[in-house]
C-alpha cells in the first residue's frame, strides 16, 4: 500500500484570474467618446442615447457628455447626455 496520496490534476489546479467585469463609470461622471462604461456578460444593462454595445456586450460611449442611469420598461438603461 502506498504511503503518499497520488498527485493528480486536482493538486495542480490554479484558479483563473478575474475578468474585471462591472461598472467603470458612475452616474453623473463626465465621459469622452470611446470610454468604457460597463463590462458585462450578457446585456444586464441596455444601451441608451450616446451609447453602443461591443461584441462582448461591453457598453461604451460614442459622444462626450454625462452618464445617466435610468429604467425603461423594467430594463436598466445607460445613456450619455450632453
Amino acid at each position: 500500500m502506498s504511503t503518499h496520496k497520488a498527485s493528480g490534476k486536482a493538486k495542480q489546479h490554479v484558479s483563473p484570474s478575474g475578468k474585471r467585469l462591472g461598472l467603470k463609470i458612475s452616474d453623473g461622471q463626465k465621459v469622452t467618446p470611446g470610454n468604457t462604461l460597463i463590462r458585462q456578460r450578457g446585456t444586464k444593462f441596455s444601451a441608451g442615447d450616446g451609447v453602443k454595445v461591443g461584441r462582448d456586450h461591453t457598453l461604451y460611449s460614442v459622444v462626450a457628455g454625462v452618464v445617466k442611469f435610468n429604467q425603461k420598461m423594467g430594463k436598466k438603461v445607460v445613456s450619455v447626455v450632453k
